[in-house]
């Protein structure tokens, strides 16, 4: 709005665009020099108006920082740039198309979900039996080109020096039919069913797959987390940069405000630079340690961290949500698989509120600071319940 303008022509131009997107409403300051009435603009009182009226036609709408505000200003600049990850959040999860590979473990009721909701929204969901991928990869001859290909991308990914070659080709024979079903469904992310009939019926992880297909913004969740996975995809637009799907793992010592997160394996290479593949011992112990190769290993580096979680409440018939703010820290930590160690002021309020709010024990990650663009694309525009930590 450059000055007071017209309310009602603001709100019927949106109306008569057909469009059905989210607005951004700016207005811009007077100087207190150019008060004459040639030059005083009144954007402050304008903004109101249009804002009432927007409101009175239903639409929703993204405010500045500043109620008024110089485009030319870095302050507008930090606008602009949340709100283009508002609506690459709003456009992305309003038409994704996300795959579902195989059956959630038996005894994991907290990865279940309401696909119907998810339709409601425009999420879809294309499932497939994991007994179709596992013929598709035995018909697949390593031979194949394609095979050729992706064995040197996982390779040229990270350091493979301890694993047996057999076993990076059935990796590479895996990857290849997963990426061929996405490509031919149109499919944005995947939750896969990454344990115990893959290492049982196979003979490895499909970790190493997971994490190359997050790293190129292609999110990628274990145990067939659905509505996780919507989450990684969220914090993926809203940063344009990859997320990964962990677990709320560990108490670190007895640091009330830090915690342990973990997954055996499958983070894309952006949060572990030390990126190795491995194997998984957890699931060796019962699955033999031979058959888990393709687990990543890594530690996350100090920096900005984002995370946030998408739920679907059946009971309730609405999606719930949070989303908060913390930081990698470089803390000790002697373990295995992808790890990391965070800081979040008020982490035991955080915790109380994931469990007694039915939460699951995964949560998405990002290394950014955009939980603020989250909030606004989840309860502006998709009404979802939110809870900001």
């Amino acid at each position: 709005l450059p000055n007071f303008g017209d309310e009602k022509g603001v709100a019927d131009t949106v109306k008569l665009s057909g469009l059905d997107v989210p607005i951004l409403v700016q207005a811009y300051p007077d100087d207190l020099d150019q008060f004459s009435v040639e030059r005083r603009r009144d954007a402050f009182c304008g903004k109101v108006s249009v804002c009432n009226n927007l409101r009175q036609y239903g639409y929703a709408f993204t405010l500045t920082d500043l109620h008024t505000v110089h485009p030319r200003t870095p302050e507008f600049r930090q606008d602009l740039e949340k709100f283009l990850g508002v609506c690459r959040i709003v456009n992305g999860l309003s038409t994704a198309r996300l795959g579902a590979i195989g059956a959630r473990p038996g005894a994991f009721n907290t990865v279940r979900y309401s696909e119907k909701l998810l339709q409601a929204y425009g999420m879809s969901v294309q499932t497939l039996d994991l007994s179709e991928v596992l013929g598709w990869v035995q018909r697949l001859p390593e031979e194949d080109g394609r095979v050729e290909k992706k064995l040197a991308d996982i390779k040229a990914y990270a350091d493979y020096g301890s694993v047996p070659p057999p076993s990076l080709v059935k990796m590479a024979r895996l990857g290849v039919v997963i990426e061929d079903w996405m490509d031919k469904n149109d499919l944005v992310a995947t939750a896969i069913q990454c344990w115990t009939s893959l290492q049982r019926n196979f003979g490895v992880n499909v970790c190493t797959l997971m994490s190359i297909m997050s790293e190129r913004l292609m999110p990628s969740a274990c145990e067939v987390d659905i509505t996780g996975v919507v989450s990684m995809y969220a914090l993926q637009l809203a940063s344009n940069s990859p997320s990964a799907l962990v677990d709320w793992n560990n108490n670190y010592g007895s640091a009330p405000n830090k915690c342990v997160l973990f997954h055996c394996g499958n983070w894309a290479k952006a949060f572990i630079p030390d990126a190795a593949i491995k194997t998984a011992p957890i699931l060796g112990t019962t699955l033999g340690e031979e058959n888990t190769y393709g687990a990543m290993a890594g530690r996350t580096p100090a920096g900005p961290v984002t995370f946030g979680r998408v739920s679907t409440d059946d009971a309730q018939g609405l999606i719930r949500t949070y989303v908060g703010e913390g930081v990698f820290t470089d803390d000790p930590l002697d373990t295995f698989g992808t790890r990391a160690v965070v800081q979040v002021d008020g982490l035991q309020p955080l915790m109380k509120y994931v469990c007694k709010n039915g939460f699951e024990h995964h949560v998405a990650m990002n290394a950014s600071h955009t939980a603020g663009v989250l909030a606004e694309a989840f309860e502006t525009y998709f009404e979802w319940d939110v809870y900001v930590h």
